[in-house]
């Protein structure tokens, strides 16, 4: 291969930044080819003339290839357009740095102090918005996300003298319901924990905005197989290149008027301002996560690696299509033809040839991911047809064997809160029987957030799933239980 230039301004020959008027907190795979992405082609055809500001929001890894590059990396994405197979590739230009809170804080203080400031956005996974009692006003950073952006927000309402004009839109991505209301009650509870004056949190009330927003974009990150021919195309030596589907969707919750500023009406980026996000956050949450968690530990212990393998796994293929068409639809409160439109181009997207998406790395935080994911379809079936959904409490049944944390001998890498790994991993150790794992797991209110034993026939039916699955195997299993 030959010795390629690292990308930075100079090699790429590119225009100083635009003014920053973005932050961002989060700087992974998903937030760069979605949020970034979007942010560059909002630059380029509506004059939004904004550059983007990374704030690291963990102490773990490194940021310094993002100031290596001055901020520059491509973005790589493949799909179908008119019936053809196409590759597109971007060189983003938006983002001008990144900031880490916890080796220069008095930089992330000084962040606040610039006028031009109006969004912020952030991905910072579905356990990002959460509250930690023990953050404090003092810490240099707080631990976590809404306590960095409390401090953040007042160090502005601070240093504007509560100006109105200096207040923020923001746009969280976390795929969480209702994230920015979520967002917007921790920081008000953190106003209350540290005792903030009245006046900061009328201003947090009445001159900033905190949009429900509901993001939507496969993203595998670095493409791993192909990366040497992929760098000699662009013509750089590119650290931060990463890969997705050309498919996109941004719904964001807020009047028309956020048009005005953040033009996305003048692209064609399929993004859209609603008067209520949650059809489209059931829709998607329901259909394409839904069918991600359902196959994830499905699809690994049959011993496939990727999404694409999975949907064209004969068994695993048609397990995921019945389990979309016969459970998790019938269960919405108004199933429709938009609804079966959506779930066949979800199949279609899990198809896509190019986009190597691993089937380890959907398994992140598992088990909230079932609680929002499938749980919801689970309990609204069983309430509408007075019987479980035996797709779904399948896939249950092979998400907790996943956590087991092996298969066949071979461990699995779990990767969760280290106390639900812990947990389970103690039940498959303890249980006396397979029963009573199933109630234990069942009755854990800490995972579900209710009782789920209570749920009629649940516990008869995941026992009988776990114990055929261990002794006939996945598919064989199901199959058996079905005859």
């Amino acid at each position: 291969m030959t010795t390629l230039p690292d990308l930075n301004r100079q090699t790429a020959k590119t225009a100083a930044p635009y003014p920053e008027r973005v932050v961002q907190f989060g700087g992974g795979v998903f937030i760069r080819a979605f949020v970034d992405w979007i942010i560059q082609r909002l630059n380029e055809q509506a004059d939004f003339g904004s550059g983007v500001v990374i704030v690291k929001p963990t102490p773990q890894g490194s940021y310094d290839s993002f100031n290596q590059q001055d901020g520059l990396f491509h973005v790589q994405i493949h799909g179908l357009q008119n019936g053809t197979l196409v590759t597109e590739r971007t060189l983003i230009t938006c983002v001008t740095r990144a900031l880490n809170p916890y080796t220069d804080y008095p930089a992330y203080l000084a962040l606040a102090h610039q006028p031009e400031i109006r969004f912020i956005v952030s991905n910072t996974t579905e356990t990002g918005l959460n509250f930690a009692p023990d953050d404090k006003h003092s810490d240099t950073p707080a631990s976590s996300f809404p306590a960095k952006l409390t401090a953040f927000l007042y160090e502005r309402y601070q240093h504007f003298g509560g100006s109105a004009d200096k207040g923020c839109i923001m746009l969280p991505c976390e795929l969480i319901e209702r994230n920015g209301d979520k967002l917007k009650a921790l920081i008000l509870q953190y106003a209350d924990l540290w005792g903030l004056e009245a006046g900061f949190k009328t201003w947090i009330e009445n001159s900033n905005q905190f949009c429900n927003t509901l993001v939507d974009r496969i993203v595998v990150g670095f493409p791993k197989v192909n990366s040497d021919a992929v760098l000699e195309k662009l013509g750089f030596n590119d650290q931060l290149l990463t890969e997705g589907e050309l498919y996109h969707s941004w719904v964001i919750e807020a009047p028309q008027s956020l048009q005005d500023e953040f033009p996305v009406h003048k692209t064609d980026l399929n993004v859209k301002i609603v008067d209520d996000v949650e059809i489209y956050r059931q829709t998607k949450v329901r259909i394409l996560n839904g069918a991600h968690t359902s196959m994830m530990p499905l699809g690994y212990l049959l011993g496939l690696q990727t999404v694409q393998q999975a949907i064209e796994h004969e068994w695993l293929g048609n397990f995921i299509s019945d389990e979309l068409y016969n459970e998790i639809i019938p269960a919405f409160d108004n199933p429709n033809a938009e609804l079966k439109q959506f779930a066949a181009d979800v199949l279609n997207r899990f198809r896509n040839p190019f986009i190597k998406h691993h089937l380890i790395n959907i398994a992140l935080y598992s088990i909230s991911k079932f609680r929002t994911r499938l749980l919801p379809s689970l309990l609204n079936y069983h309430a509408q047809f007075h019987k479980l959904p035996e797709h779904i409490v399948y896939a249950f049944a092979g998400l907790v064997r996943f956590y087991k944390g092996e298969w066949h001998g071979t461990p699995i890498p779990l990767n969760d809160d280290a106390t639900i790994v812990t947990w389970f991993q103690e039940q498959w150790r303890l249980a006396p029987d397979t029963r009573t794992l199933v109630e234990r797991v069942l009755t854990n209110k800490d995972l579900w957030q209710q009782d789920l034993s209570q749920i009629d026939g649940l516990i008869d039916l995941l026992t009988t799933y776990l114990d055929t699955l261990e002794k006939d195997g996945i598919q064989s299993a199901f199959e058996q239980s079905k005859g």
